[in-house]
């Protein structure tokens, strides 16, 4: 049987806290850092499930067509929406392969609305709406492990062929059991009883930036630590650009990098090509025949 929700060790007081508001600020700090730090611990544990759920998700990806769905609700939902509202700026990942999705839709990033986590046919409804299919990947996060339209999200997706993932800070929890590939991040009680924003969601955003982050680089959108289809573009960005251009192509001065992203609208990938001598259209079509991997591009351009 699953938890109960009053058995769950995240909503658990522990006793050596309670006198946390006796505590002098200094004390206070360093209990709540060393919680902190607890949650990496809880990541390192869970880092084999992630290496299972990155290599499934890359696979399943990786075909072209699929989108990466990211659901939650209340705190949990925030940092999934979060993290997904970063893919497009920093690895170029397409707008039309993310779906972010939020107990409560929008409103319910900037405030907390009641009940709609307990909203099961809601959820399922919106996996229904979204056309959730077999190309897609859904990552479902929830630190009690227990949230019914969370649930519901993940079986409802599940049942449509979804490759599913589920994130819990709780052992023995219904999302976990609904997830092809569970991964639990045990982070225990709260030094702040049942305050899951606190160690419980440290542990899911850093699960998250590793989760994302190696996903998108299996997919190809790097060069070793570069992020070569790296989309926000201003001022700051645009200086980038060019360093990261001359990371790939370390013999360019800033004229010819900025001659050869102008040619490539900005893209870095298309524009090392470019600079290497191949003309924009048909470095697109390399890279489309390469998995858009900037690599192997780059050696087949140079053979």
């Amino acid at each position: 049987m699953p938890a109960t929700t009053e058995r769950r060790a995240t909503e658990t007081i522990d006793a050596t806290s309670s006198d946390l508001d006796l505590r002098d600020t200094e004390e206070i700090l360093a209990t709540l850092l060393a919680s902190q730090r607890g949650a990496a611990d809880a990541v390192e544990r869970a880092r084999a499930a992630l290496e299972r759920a990155v290599t499934a998700s890359a696979a399943r990806l990786g075909r072209g067509e699929g989108r990466l769905v990211l659901a939650g609700a209340g705190a949990s939902g925030r940092l999934a929406v979060q993290d997904g509202a970063e893919l497009w700026p920093t690895f170029g990942w397409p707008a039309a392969r993310t779906v972010l999705a939020m107990a409560g839709g929008e409103q319910a990033l900037v405030h907390s609305i009641e009940g709609v986590e307990d909203d099961a046919r809601g959820a399922s409804d919106a996996v229904a709406a979204a056309s959730i299919g077999a190309s897609d990947v859904v990552v479902a996060l929830a630190a009690s492990g227990g949230s019914p339209w969370t649930c519901a999200w993940l079986v409802a997706a599940r049942e449509a062929g979804a490759l599913t993932i589920g994130m819990a800070n709780n052992a023995g929890t219904p999302l976990l059991a609904a997830a092809e590939h569970p991964v639990l991040l045990e982070t225990g009680p709260e030094v702040l009883a049942g305050s899951t924003r606190m160690a419980a969601g440290t542990a899911q955003k850093i699960a998250l930036n590793l989760f994302s982050t190696t996903l998108m680089i299996r997919l190809n959108r790097t060069w070793g630590n570069l992020m070569v289809d790296m989309a926000a573009a201003n001022v700051k960005l645009d200086a980038r650009r060019i360093r990261l251009l001359q990371g790939v192509l370390p013999h360019l001065d800033d004229a010819a990098a900025r001659r050869a992203l102008d040619a490539s609208g900005g893209w870095i990938k298309l524009a090392a090509l470019v600079a290497s001598g191949e003309a924009p259209d048909a470095g697109r079509a390399r890279l489309e025949r390469c998995g858009g991997s900037l690599r192997k591009a780059l050696t087949a351009l140079e053979s």
